[in-house]
């Protein structure tokens, strides 16, 4: 007798949750719920592939600017960049077209915000991690390009991020040299120049700045 009690109230509670999952479920029919939903994400897949559309067809105005040295053709690939950003501001890729583009026209502050957008929480989750230490390197040399003092540091602080993310990068330890003979910290340049050359034997500015060094007067 207990058992089947027992079978009883099991089955009532089946019975009952079951109950609750056909209420669920018309409640959602009821307001197309799912119908929405479908919606949704048909838009998002859409605005996803034109916003790809649009990177792809910067990209490639880009290279055609840089191959004729257009201005206009770097505008438009600009415009392209933006367009992509205004429909998927999460993916870190069009931040950097528009970037690349207006460190061609010559905006270097536009485009140092540009790679901030690129490398903020919301968009560097989808770089991997050579295309962060690529956009790292090049934010870093906007920076080191720029006359303000204060933006070796800066530069410093994403150079050393570059090279653990990618330590195959030559011109990032290049670089990381450069901003330590800046900063009068000559044997951390000194190693930064000889990373780099280990890694590209070739890079004649690293073996400039070591012949420099050498030959600098030494300071006790």
């Amino acid at each position: 007798m207990d058992k089947s009690k027992e079978n009883w109230a099991s089955n009532d509670i089946v019975l009952q949750m079951g109950m609750v999952v056909v209420m669920f479920l018309f409640y959602l029919f009821m307001h197309n719920v799912p119908k929405k939903l479908w919606s949704d994400l048909r838009l998002r897949n859409r605005a996803d592939i034109q916003a790809k559309r649009h990177f792809v067809q910067g990209a490639q105005l880009l290279a055609r600017a840089r191959a004729s040295k257009s201005k206009a053709l770097a505008k438009e690939a600009q415009a392209q960049a933006q367009r992509a950003i205004a429909l998927d501001p999460r993916d870190a890729a069009p931040h950097l077209l528009k970037a690349l583009a207006l460190d061609f026209l010559g905006l270097r502050s536009a485009a140092l915000d540009s790679l901030d957008d690129a490398l903020s929480p919301l968009a560097a989750t989808s770089l991997s991690h050579s295309e962060r230490a690529d956009a790292l390197l090049k934010r870093a040399e906007l920076r080191l390009a720029s006359t303000q003092r204060a933006r070796v540091d800066s530069a410093l602080a994403d150079l050393s991020e570059s090279v653990k993310l990618n330590p195959n990068n030559a011109k990032a330890f290049f670089a990381l040299g450069d901003c330590f003979e800046r900063k009068k910290i000559n044997d951390d340049a000194v190693k930064a120049y000889q990373h780099a050359l280990e890694l590209e034997p070739q890079l004649l500015v690293a073996q400039q700045a070591l012949h420099r060094l050498d030959s600098s007067p030494k300071t006790n």
